[in-house]
Protein backbone atom coordinates (compact mmCIF):
# COMPACT_ATOMS: atom_id res chain seq x y z
CA UNK A 1 0.00 0.00 0.00
CA UNK A 2 1.20 3.17 -1.16
CA UNK A 3 1.77 5.41 1.96
CA UNK A 4 1.27 9.16 0.85
CA UNK A 5 -1.06 9.57 -1.68
CA UNK A 6 -1.97 13.29 -3.15
CA UNK A 7 -6.09 13.64 -3.21
CA UNK A 8 -6.68 16.01 -6.07
CA UNK A 9 -10.00 17.49 -7.80
CA UNK A 10 -10.94 19.52 -10.60
CA UNK A 11 -13.16 22.81 -9.28
CA UNK A 12 -14.25 25.78 -10.26
CA UNK A 13 -16.30 24.47 -12.86
CA UNK A 14 -19.78 25.64 -11.46
CA UNK A 15 -19.91 22.71 -9.36
CA UNK A 16 -21.97 22.91 -6.46
CA UNK A 17 -20.07 20.74 -3.91
CA UNK A 18 -16.40 23.04 -4.44
CA UNK A 19 -17.01 24.38 -0.62
CA UNK A 20 -18.03 20.95 0.99
CA UNK A 21 -14.86 19.53 -1.27
CA UNK A 22 -12.32 21.55 -0.32
CA UNK A 23 -11.89 20.26 3.25
CA UNK A 24 -11.68 16.58 2.13
CA UNK A 25 -8.62 17.32 -0.93
CA UNK A 26 -5.23 18.12 -1.08
CA UNK A 27 -4.70 19.60 -4.21
CA UNK A 28 -7.30 21.67 -6.44
CA UNK A 29 -7.64 22.01 -10.24
CA UNK A 30 -8.81 25.28 -10.81
CA UNK A 31 -10.85 25.82 -14.19
CA UNK A 32 -9.15 28.46 -16.03
CA UNK A 33 -12.07 30.12 -18.20
CA UNK A 34 -11.83 28.02 -21.31
CA UNK A 35 -13.90 24.95 -20.70
CA UNK A 36 -15.53 26.61 -17.24
CA UNK A 37 -14.79 29.26 -15.11
CA UNK A 38 -13.94 33.32 -15.26
CA UNK A 39 -11.53 35.46 -13.58
CA UNK A 40 -13.87 35.54 -10.92
CA UNK A 41 -14.38 32.15 -10.06
CA UNK A 42 -10.53 31.82 -10.51
CA UNK A 43 -10.02 34.11 -7.89
CA UNK A 44 -12.94 33.21 -5.57
CA UNK A 45 -11.85 28.84 -5.91
CA UNK A 46 -7.93 30.02 -5.37
CA UNK A 47 -9.26 32.15 -1.90
CA UNK A 48 -11.07 29.00 -0.85
CA UNK A 49 -8.28 26.92 -1.58
CA UNK A 50 -5.53 29.03 0.58
CA UNK A 51 -8.48 29.03 3.62
CA UNK A 52 -7.66 25.13 3.68
CA UNK A 53 -4.45 24.82 2.83
CA UNK A 54 -5.05 23.13 -0.57
CA UNK A 55 -2.17 22.97 -3.33
CA UNK A 56 -3.40 25.18 -5.99
CA UNK A 57 -3.16 23.75 -9.40
CA UNK A 58 -4.34 25.03 -13.28
CA UNK A 59 -6.69 23.07 -15.05
CA UNK A 60 -6.37 24.25 -18.80
CA UNK A 61 -8.59 22.73 -21.38
CA UNK A 62 -10.19 23.51 -25.07
CA UNK A 63 -11.90 26.46 -25.36
CA UNK A 64 -15.35 24.64 -26.00
CA UNK A 65 -18.01 25.62 -23.30
CA UNK A 66 -20.55 24.39 -25.29
CA UNK A 67 -19.26 20.65 -24.69
CA UNK A 68 -17.12 21.47 -21.08
CA UNK A 69 -14.15 20.68 -23.01
CA UNK A 70 -14.80 16.69 -23.27
CA UNK A 71 -14.95 17.51 -27.53
CA UNK A 72 -11.46 16.85 -29.26
CA UNK A 73 -10.46 19.88 -31.23
CA UNK A 74 -8.41 19.58 -34.38
CA UNK A 75 -6.06 22.12 -33.77
CA UNK A 76 -2.20 22.63 -34.51
CA UNK A 77 0.06 21.71 -31.72
CA UNK A 78 1.21 25.10 -31.66
CA UNK A 79 -2.28 26.40 -30.78
CA UNK A 80 -2.67 24.03 -28.04
CA UNK A 81 0.56 25.01 -26.87
CA UNK A 82 -0.38 28.52 -26.92
CA UNK A 83 -3.76 27.85 -25.50
CA UNK A 84 -2.37 26.38 -22.32
CA UNK A 85 0.01 28.88 -21.85
CA UNK A 86 -2.31 31.64 -21.39
CA UNK A 87 -4.48 29.79 -19.01
CA UNK A 88 -1.66 28.89 -17.05
CA UNK A 89 -0.17 31.85 -16.95
CA UNK A 90 -3.44 33.97 -16.39
CA UNK A 91 -4.05 31.72 -13.20
CA UNK A 92 -0.56 32.01 -11.87
CA UNK A 93 -0.92 35.86 -11.59
CA UNK A 94 -4.02 35.49 -10.08
CA UNK A 95 -2.70 33.73 -7.53
CA UNK A 96 0.33 35.42 -6.91
CA UNK A 97 -1.87 38.95 -6.51
CA UNK A 98 -3.99 36.55 -3.96
CA UNK A 99 -0.91 36.04 -2.25
CA UNK A 100 -0.51 32.28 -2.89
CA UNK A 101 1.75 30.19 -5.14
CA UNK A 102 0.47 28.03 -8.10
CA UNK A 103 1.91 24.28 -7.65
CA UNK A 104 0.58 22.46 -10.50
CA UNK A 105 -1.17 22.19 -13.84
CA UNK A 106 -3.61 19.46 -14.76
CA UNK A 107 -4.93 19.09 -18.70
CA UNK A 108 -8.88 18.87 -18.39
CA UNK A 109 -10.67 16.44 -20.56
CA UNK A 110 -9.80 15.98 -24.65
CA UNK A 111 -7.05 18.03 -24.22
CA UNK A 112 -5.78 15.64 -21.39
CA UNK A 113 -7.02 12.37 -23.14
CA UNK A 114 -5.30 13.61 -26.58
CA UNK A 115 -1.85 15.15 -24.86
CA UNK A 116 -1.53 11.11 -22.99
CA UNK A 117 -1.50 9.32 -26.22
CA UNK A 118 -0.53 12.18 -28.70
CA UNK A 119 3.94 12.64 -28.49
CA UNK A 120 3.70 16.18 -30.36
CA UNK A 121 0.37 17.32 -28.43
CA UNK A 122 2.11 16.36 -24.56
CA UNK A 123 5.33 18.33 -25.84
CA UNK A 124 3.49 21.22 -26.99
CA UNK A 125 1.51 21.26 -23.28
CA UNK A 126 4.51 20.78 -21.69
CA UNK A 127 6.90 23.07 -22.94
CA UNK A 128 3.72 25.85 -22.28
CA UNK A 129 4.38 24.86 -18.70
CA UNK A 130 7.56 24.98 -18.48
CA UNK A 131 7.65 28.56 -19.88
CA UNK A 132 4.91 29.36 -17.01
CA UNK A 133 7.30 28.06 -14.35
CA UNK A 134 9.70 25.58 -14.88
CA UNK A 135 8.72 23.85 -11.22
CA UNK A 136 5.55 23.24 -12.13
CA UNK A 137 4.16 19.67 -11.54
CA UNK A 138 2.43 18.77 -14.31
CA UNK A 139 -0.12 15.72 -13.61
CA UNK A 140 -0.70 13.18 -16.63
CA UNK A 141 -2.62 9.50 -16.80
CA UNK A 142 -0.54 7.30 -15.66
CA UNK A 143 2.16 5.69 -18.88
CA UNK A 144 1.14 8.47 -20.73
CA UNK A 145 2.68 10.48 -23.52
CA UNK A 146 2.65 13.53 -21.28
CA UNK A 147 4.48 12.00 -18.67
CA UNK A 148 6.99 11.37 -20.77
CA UNK A 149 7.15 14.94 -22.36
CA UNK A 150 7.29 16.67 -18.84
CA UNK A 151 10.04 14.76 -17.65
CA UNK A 152 12.41 16.06 -20.89
CA UNK A 153 10.84 19.11 -20.69
CA UNK A 154 12.84 19.14 -17.03
CA UNK A 155 9.18 19.52 -15.21
CA UNK A 156 8.46 17.06 -11.97
CA UNK A 157 5.69 14.95 -13.32
CA UNK A 158 2.57 13.17 -11.15
CA UNK A 159 1.21 10.32 -12.38
CA UNK A 160 -2.30 10.34 -11.79
CA UNK A 161 -5.02 7.37 -11.50
CA UNK A 162 -8.66 7.73 -11.25
CA UNK A 163 -11.21 6.63 -8.74
CA UNK A 164 -14.52 6.75 -10.84
CA UNK A 165 -13.43 6.10 -14.25
CA UNK A 166 -12.61 2.62 -15.71
CA UNK A 167 -9.70 2.18 -18.10
CA UNK A 168 -8.89 0.13 -21.91
CA UNK A 169 -6.72 -2.40 -22.03
CA UNK A 170 -4.02 -0.06 -22.94
CA UNK A 171 -3.93 2.01 -19.66
CA UNK A 172 -6.54 5.14 -21.30
CA UNK A 173 -9.89 5.76 -19.73
CA UNK A 174 -12.96 4.69 -21.03
CA UNK A 175 -14.28 7.45 -23.38
CA UNK A 176 -17.49 8.66 -21.58
CA UNK A 177 -19.84 8.21 -24.06
CA UNK A 178 -18.74 4.28 -23.86
CA UNK A 179 -21.11 2.33 -21.23
CA UNK A 180 -19.40 1.70 -17.99
CA UNK A 181 -17.59 4.43 -18.81
CA UNK A 182 -17.68 6.42 -15.29
CA UNK A 183 -18.09 4.17 -11.97
CA UNK A 184 -21.16 4.68 -10.19
CA UNK A 185 -21.16 2.78 -7.43
CA UNK A 186 -19.24 4.83 -4.39
CA UNK A 187 -17.69 1.03 -2.88
CA UNK A 188 -16.64 -0.50 -6.47
CA UNK A 189 -14.62 2.96 -7.13
CA UNK A 190 -13.07 3.01 -3.50
CA UNK A 191 -11.94 -0.77 -3.84
CA UNK A 192 -10.60 0.46 -7.33
CA UNK A 193 -8.40 3.27 -6.19
CA UNK A 194 -6.87 0.74 -3.17
CA UNK A 195 -6.08 -1.89 -5.37
CA UNK A 196 -4.03 0.41 -7.48
CA UNK A 197 -2.27 1.70 -4.01
CA UNK A 198 -2.06 -1.65 -2.81
CA UNK A 199 -0.84 -3.49 -6.08
CA UNK A 200 -0.66 -1.16 -8.79
CA UNK A 201 -3.04 -2.24 -10.93
CA UNK A 202 -6.21 -2.29 -12.57
CA UNK A 203 -8.60 -4.11 -13.68
CA UNK A 204 -9.84 -3.27 -17.39
CA UNK A 205 -13.46 -3.26 -18.99
CA UNK A 206 -12.41 -6.02 -20.95
CA UNK A 207 -10.90 -7.85 -18.25
CA UNK A 208 -7.49 -7.56 -18.49
CA UNK A 209 -5.14 -6.55 -15.61
CA UNK A 210 -3.68 -3.20 -16.53
CA UNK A 211 0.21 -1.70 -14.68
CA UNK A 212 0.55 1.66 -13.37
CA UNK A 213 1.74 4.21 -10.66
CA UNK A 214 -0.10 6.12 -8.81
CA UNK A 215 1.07 9.29 -7.15
CA UNK A 216 -2.03 11.77 -7.26
CA UNK A 217 -5.67 10.58 -7.55
CA UNK A 218 -8.33 11.84 -8.97
CA UNK A 219 -12.15 12.55 -7.77
CA UNK A 220 -14.19 14.86 -10.18
CA UNK A 221 -16.21 17.59 -8.54
CA UNK A 222 -18.83 18.08 -11.27
CA UNK A 223 -21.23 14.98 -10.50
CA UNK A 224 -24.28 14.64 -8.03
CA UNK A 225 -22.80 13.33 -4.93
CA UNK A 226 -19.28 14.28 -5.40
CA UNK A 227 -18.44 15.29 -1.95
CA UNK A 228 -20.51 12.46 -0.06
CA UNK A 229 -18.66 10.45 -2.93
CA UNK A 230 -15.15 12.63 -1.67
CA UNK A 231 -15.79 11.88 2.12
CA UNK A 232 -16.13 8.22 1.66
CA UNK A 233 -13.05 7.94 -0.79
CA UNK A 234 -10.69 9.84 2.35
CA UNK A 235 -12.43 8.05 4.83
CA UNK A 236 -11.02 4.74 3.27
CA UNK A 237 -8.04 6.11 2.62
CA UNK A 238 -7.37 7.30 6.14
CA UNK A 239 -8.64 4.25 7.25
CA UNK A 240 -6.06 2.15 5.56
CA UNK A 241 -2.86 4.40 7.05
CA UNK A 242 -2.47 6.21 4.37
CA UNK A 243 -1.87 9.52 4.42
CA UNK A 244 -2.87 12.20 2.13
CA UNK A 245 -0.83 15.70 1.25
CA UNK A 246 -0.42 17.02 -1.54
CA UNK A 247 2.78 17.00 -3.84
CA UNK A 248 4.29 20.18 -2.94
Amino acid sequence: MAAVIDLNCDLGEGGRDDAALLPLITSANIACGAHAGDTATMRATVRSAMLHGVAIGAHPGFADREFFGRRELALPPTEIGALVYAQVAELRVIALNEGARLTHVKPHGALYNLAARDVAVAAAVAEAVARVDSSLWLYGLAGGELLAAGRSHGLRVASEVFADRTYQADGSLTPRDRPRAVIANTGDAINQVLRLLREGRVLAVTGEEVMMEADTVCLHGDGPGAAVFALGLRTALLAEGVQLRALV
